[in-house]
C-alpha cells in the first residue's frame, strides 16, 4: 500500500534538516517524516547562515517542497530569511523560532505572502506566559515546543514533570484556538524515543520533532492508532450500527467519538485493522 501524503495539519513526526548540510535534504524527503523542516535557525551558524539560505533557497525552487525554520524576530537574521523566502515556490511554510508574542507571528505574515502558514515554535519563559494570545493569532497555523531552549531559559531538569506545566499551557491554548494539537520537542536518544512519543500522547499532543529520519518510524507508530486500536474502533461503530444506536450508557457516545477519530486516523495514516477484531465492549 503507497504511503499517503499526510496533510502538516495532522503531521505527526517533523524532521529537522542543518540548512547547511544540503545533501541530507533529498535523503529527508525520500524518510518516512511527515513533514520536513530545513533549518537555518540553531543549526547553522552565524558565519554559514548566507550559504545555508541561499542552498535552502535553490532547492526549493527546483521543485521540491518543505517547511523552513527560520531565527527569531528578535534577531538580525529574522528579516533577511523573509525577504529571501517571500516569493519561493516550493515553500510549504515557516517555523518561527522563540515565538514569545502574537506581534511575532504578526510581523513575520506581514513579510511573507498572504495565507502562508506559520508553526510558532514555543520556546522560553516568555512564550509560555503568551502562548494564549500566539494561538490566537491568525496567522498562527501550528504550536511547536523547543524543549531544548526551553529547559535552559528556565533551567529545568529533564525529569518530564518538569516540563508537564508548559505541554498542557500549549495544548490547552491550541485547543481553545481551535489549532491542530502542538508538536512535541524532540527527544535526542533514540533508545528514550519511544517513551518519549508516548508521553507526548499522553499530553495531549499529535506531532514530534526529530533531528533524525531513523527516528520518523517509531514517533509515527507512536503518534498513531495501533492496528488494534482501528480493529476495535471498527467493531465498536458496527456494532452501535447494527443495535441502531441504542444508547445502554453515558460512555456509548465518548466511546463512539473515540472510535470514529480513530477511523479518520487509520484512513489518513493508511493503517489497517488486524484482521481478527477485538472485543469492542470491554476494550
Amino acid at each position: 500500500m503507497p504511503r499517503p501524503d499526510i496533510s502538516p495539519v495532522i503531521a505527526r513526526s517533523w524532521l529537522l534538516v542543518p540548512a547547511s548540510r544540503p545533501e541530507l535534504f533529498q535523503i529527508a524527503q525520500e524518510s518516512e517524516a511527515d513533514a520536513i523542516i530545513i533549518d537555518i535557525e540553531d543549526a547553522v551558524a552565524a558565519k554559514d547562515k548566507a550559504q545555508a539560505r541561499d542552498d535552502t533557497v535553490a532547492w526549493l525552487s527546483s521543485g521540491h517542497r518543505a517547511w523552513v525554520r527560520i531565527n527569531d524576530a528578535a534577531s538580525e537574521f529574522w528579516s533577511t530569511d523573509c525577504a529571501a523566502l517571500k516569493d519561493v515556490p516550493g515553500l510549504e511554510g515557516v517555523m518561527l523560532a522563540k515565538t514569545e508574542s502574537s506581534s511575532h507571528v504578526h510581523d513575520t505574515a506581514d513579510r511573507l505572502p498572504e495565507g502562508m502558514r506559520i508553526l510558532a515554535l514555543v520556546e522560553t519563559a516568555r512564550g509560555v506566559l503568551h502562548v494564549e494570545q500566539i494561538a490566537n493569532a491568525p496567522s498562527t497555523f501550528r504550536i511547536a515546543f523547543g524543549t531544548g531552549d526551553f529547559k535552559r531559559d528556565t533551567a529545568t531538569g529533564e525529569d518530564p514533570v518538569a516540563l508537564a506545566y508548559a505541554r498542557s499551557q500549549l495544548v490547552i491554548a491550541s485547543r481553545a484556538a481551535r489549532l491542530p494539537a502542538p508538536i512535541d520537542g524532540p527527544t535526542l536518544s533514540t533508545d528514550a524515543l519511544a517513551d518519549g512519543t508516548r508521553l507526548a500522547k499522553e499530553m495531549g499532543m499529535s506531532g514530534k520533532l526529530c533531528l533524525t529520519h531513523t527516528q520518523a518510524p517509531t514517533i509515527n507508530a507512536g503518534l498513531a492508532p495501533s492496528p488494534e486500536d482501528v480493529a476495535w474502533a471498527h467493531a465498536f461503530v458496527r456494532a452501535f450500527e447494527e443495535s441502531g444506536g441504542k444508547i445502554t450508557d453515558g460512555s456509548d457516545l465518548p466511546r463512539l467519538a473515540r472510535a470514529q477519530k480513530i477511523q479518520t486516523q487509520a484512513r489518513d495514516f493508511g493503517i489497517q485493522a488486524e484482521a481478527a477484531e477485538l472485543d469492542s465492549l470491554n476494550y
